[in-house]
């Protein structure tokens, strides 16, 4: 016997309970806007299928066999199953939206593009945020985070997805000592104090700006000048290009450090279906920028 839940025409079914309705061909051909002769080869193509008369002909129109009384409640059943699932799906197409946030110097240009490509009509916004708004992932004003690692947000919280690294390098004043240099190592900047952005650690595993004495800065732009004027010295990726901009600073590879790493989060157990899309677009498209 035929698998129905295969192999089944809803198209047939949807014939077939039109002519119970209108218990009548010719008035269900019209409904239908199908030939009589069309509608009726295909209630018999249903018949067929189900291996059983639903229909029987009489001189006032058409009646249900005992078959087709069984049959008509499960086949309007079906065909409203389906056509809830057809308004979830366009409903959900029509509400797709996606804000993606972006730290600092990271340009993610190309992965919104990938996802735009993918997702023609969904609602896909970005949002630069300052290394202070990480939160902004936590309390929804973002649905998905791309960053350097460390972050200020929980494990048990968050669904990480890596996606490139970077080798470090060290940002100083001309004129440094260093600023000759064909490189530093790790261990001659072990034992510099550290002025950290309000989420970094004092580790290798995000941009410091160094210097004995110095507070903590409330912007990049501040640090760079504070670089600038030798009080201090920055270990950045070196993916961000900012301090070059700066003609009174240079940069020095540093051999030893750990590499940053850029990372896609997200919450955990969110069911908004485009951040998967994201994440598949990130990785595809995204790369460390060239050294």
């Amino acid at each position: 016997m035929n698998d129905l839940g295969q192999d089944l025409e809803l198209r047939l079914v949807r014939y077939f309970t039109v002519v119970a309705a209108h218990q009548h061909f010719g008035r269900a051909a019209a409904d239908l806007r199908v030939a009589q002769p069309a509608l009726s080869r295909q209630i018999q193509r249903l018949e067929k299928y189900l291996g059983t008369r639903l229909l029987d002909r009489t001189p006032q129109g058409t009646r249900l066999t005992p078959a087709g009384q069984t049959f008509l409640p499960q086949a309007q059943a079906l065909l409203q199953a389906a056509r809830q699932a057809e308004l979830a799906v366009r409903e959900q197409a029509r509400t797709e939206r996606i804000t993606i946030g972006y730290v600092e110097d990271l340009v993610i240009t190309v992965a919104v593009r990938e996802l735009r490509r993918r997702h023609p009509d969904a609602a896909i916004a970005t949002r630069h945020l300052s290394c202070r708004d990480v939160g902004a992932l936590s309390d929804k004003r973002v649905d998905a985070l791309i960053a350097r690692t460390p972050l200020p947000l929980a494990a048990d919280n968050v669904s990480t997805t890596p996606l490139y690294e970077e080798p470090r390098m060290l940002v100083v004043p001309r004129g440094h000592p260093w600023a000759d240099r064909a490189s530093v190592t790790a261990e001659e900047l072990a034992d510099e104090e550290a002025a950290p952005c309000a989420f970094e650690t004092p580790d290798w595993t995000s941009y410091r700006i160094l210097g004995a004495g110095v507070p903590p800065m409330e912007s990049y732009e501040d640090k760079l000048e504070l670089v600038a004027s030798g009080r201090a010295i920055a270990v950045l990726p070196v993916g961000d290009r900012r301090s070059s901009l700066r003609p009174d600073l240079v940069t020095v590879p540093i051999e030893g450090a750990p590499p940053s790493q850029v990372v896609l989060v997200s919450r955990k157990g969110d069911p908004n279906t485009m951040i998967r899309d994201l994440r598949l677009a990130a990785k595809a498209v995204l790369a460390a920028p060239p050294c």
